[in-house]
């Protein structure tokens, strides 16, 4: 029997400029993500980045806002496609979550505060989502669509309005996973900058 491990998982890919960062103070990051391009990115306070995430900035810059919590084997600042999509970053608000699997590509593309991005769904490039809105697992989310705040999408294409009025006690439940995930996940931003 050999005494080597052998890992099932893909290499992670770490080649790549290293960009300019400016990190909070209460930013949790795993030293798995993956953060490659030229513009900066920048990650506000108490928010908690997972393993194997990965920031891209070559198209432009990109904001994380406050709160947020982005999940495993996320894309951050994909490359679209087409290559004449116009240069741009990637800006997500306060309180958002994007769930495993996840694609968000560059080029001036905004994700609204308490909105959550679920399993395996992929954001356009220029898209524009409002605020508190769900984008069901596996959606995908045209280039340069728009979404008003409070939709829900799901997978199949359809849409609709939520009424439900739980922002507030999303963002509640955001925080308490925070405080659990900010002392499981081995933090050390040193290491980007």
């Amino acid at each position: 029997m050999s005494s080597k491990r052998h890992s099932i998982l893909p290499a992670i890919d770490r080649s790549g400029p290293k960009p300019p960062v400016n990190f909070s103070s209460s930013l949790t990051i795993c030293d798995d993500a993956i953060l490659r391009g030229t513009h900066s990115i920048t990650m506000q306070s108490e928010t908690v980045v997972h393993p194997r995430s990965k920031f891209e900035s070559s198209m432009g810059s990109i904001l994380i806002g406050r709160r947020c919590i982005i999940h495993e084997r996320t894309h951050i600042g994909a490359r679209p496609k087409d290559p004449n999509t116009r240069p741009g970053g990637v800006v997500l608000g306060d309180y958002v979550v994007v769930e495993v699997g996840s694609i968000i590509e560059a080029g001036n593309t905004e994700i609204g505060e308490g909105t959550t991005v679920q399993v395996g769904s992929k954001i356009g490039s220029g898209a524009k989502i409002g605020k508190n809105c769900t984008i069901s697992h596996m959606s995908i989310i045209s280039p340069g669509d728009v979404l008003p705040d409070f939709t829900t999408v799901y997978s199949n294409g359809l849409r609709r309005k939520d009424k439900r009025s739980i922002g507030e006690q999303r963002k509640h439940g955001l925080v308490k996973q925070i405080a659990v995930s900010r002392k499981m996940i081995p933090c050390n931003p040193e290491k980007f900058k």
